[in-house]
């Protein structure tokens, strides 16, 4: 089934809101076998509101909004859905004594108004909101079928899960089962080229290349009738791509590199600590995102100048004076002060050029070294980083600490990057 989301709301085109629940719902609906052929965003203006319901329904045969189910004047999807429609808006009494529960629990001033969220459409199979008042729904008209959703992101989900959900399952053509395979250290245009046979001959499974900041993904996916050749054409392609791209793929389920390497901390429980200069503390803030972190990460130094590098690592100041700070001997000599300071199981150091000043012929913007010790095992890398400006440096050499990490605590090679 074809299908097509409006995200209703001004502030949504205004800019004050990012739109997530749009590629929320969309991820969703794909895993049921519905395709999403277009998503439209109109303000809370009735009459753009019913010119957008009307385009979206020449083209698709499912159309579901989110958001504008509120108490407010402003809020008129449904309704709008309806006059355009022609169903006629009843009151549901369920959702009444919900509103008039919600009230009296939660001690809050609860006006007229309100009452429009129960009003909703004739013969409609409706959502019930546990963690919000409005409630979903859906109707289906002359073969048409429209459904409506709260915008708030938690209430989504919850009325995803208690109805939506099933009542979508039966519509789509098909289940579709996918690989989100995650690569680093090679650019998208080079990871195209690889398997540029696989793209040109696909037809079942499909295969695309996506660009991330920093790295690559590859999006493995199949839509069949029976769910397990589904799954068994996406697993092969999956193993052949991997198979190439062997010391560039962390991972084929879409886990994201700081979440790979969290877990396989806390799995194992190795203790890590790390020491930073050009990142600044980005490598421990991005750590600290990992749920239970905290059993394993022992701390985190930013070491910027000369003397805080030879006060809390031991850095020696003729190696610094030789070498300069952007050198594998000052990255060496930082992750091996750290690891005689902390004791960890994981010890990893940076040091680099951001720019935008500061580099040279011989040592450029984006040189960046890398020292990691993995249970007294040490290497550094060097990193020569696309001066695409200071964040892009940065975050660049944050994910390599991730991706060295990972790679030393499986043993496995560590590529250029």
């Amino acid at each position: 089934m074809k299908c097509a989301i409006i995200s209703v709301g001004t502030e949504l085109l205004m800019g004050q809101i990012v739109d997530t629940n749009a590629a929320w719902l969309s991820e969703r609906l794909r895993s049921l076998g519905i395709d999403v052929f277009y998503r439209y965003t109109v303000g809370d203006n009735p009459e753009r509101l019913a010119d957008t319901i009307r385009t979206a329904f020449d083209h698709v045969d499912l159309v579901i909004s989110i958001g504008g189910l509120g108490p407010t004047e402003d809020d008129l999807t449904k309704e709008t859905f309806c006059d355009v429609l022609g169903v006629p808006l009843v009151r549901d009494e369920r959702t009444v004594q919900d509103l008039e529960s919600n009230a009296k629990i939660s001690q809050k001033v609860f006006t007229d108004n309100n009452y429009k969220q129960a009003m909703l459409p004739e013969g409609a199979v409706i959502f019930y909101n546990y963690t919000g008042t409005a409630p979903g729904f859906a109707k289906e008209v002359d073969g048409k079928i429209f459904i409506c959703m709260p915008g708030p992101p938690r209430e989504l989900s919850s009325i995803w899960e208690n109805g939506a959900e099933d009542y979508l399952k039966g519509l789509g053509d098909g289940e579709v089962y996918y690989h989100v395979i995650r690569l680093f250290g090679k650019g998208e245009s080079v990871i195209e080229t690889d398997l540029i046979d696989l793209i040109d001959a696909q037809t079942d499974p499909t295969i695309a290349t996506y660009a991330k900041e920093g790295e690559c993904t590859v999006r493995v996916a199949s839509k069949h009738k029976d769910p397990e050749e589904a799954k068994r054409k996406v697993d092969e392609m999956t193993e052949i791509i991997c198979d190439r791209e062997r010391d560039f793929v962390y991972s084929t389920d879409d886990e994201p590199l700081v979440m790979l390497v969290g877990r396989k901390l806390l799995e194992k429980g190795l203790s890590i600590s790390c020491c930073e200069s050009c990142t600044g503390g980005m490598f421990a803030s991005q750590l600290t995102n990992v749920p239970g972190i905290s059993s394993v990460f022992d701390r985190g130094l930013v070491t910027y100048t000369y003397n805080a590098k030879m006060n809390e690592l031991g850095v020696r100041e003729e190696t610094l004076a030789k070498y300069t700070a952007v050198s594998r001997q000052v990255a060496d000599e930082m992750v091996t002060g750290l690891q005689a300071k902390t004791g960890c199981d994981v010890c990893v150091s940076v040091t680099g050029i951001a720019g935008p000043s500061g580099g040279t012929k011989r040592k450029p913007v984006g040189l960046v070294y890398v020292g990691c010790i993995v249970k007294g095992k040490k290497k550094v890398v060097k990193l020569n980083i696309s001066n695409l400006g200071r964040a892009w440096i940065r975050k660049y050499a944050t994910l390599a600490m991730f991706n060295i990490i990972n790679k030393m605590i499986d043993g496995s090679k560590i590529p250029p990057m």
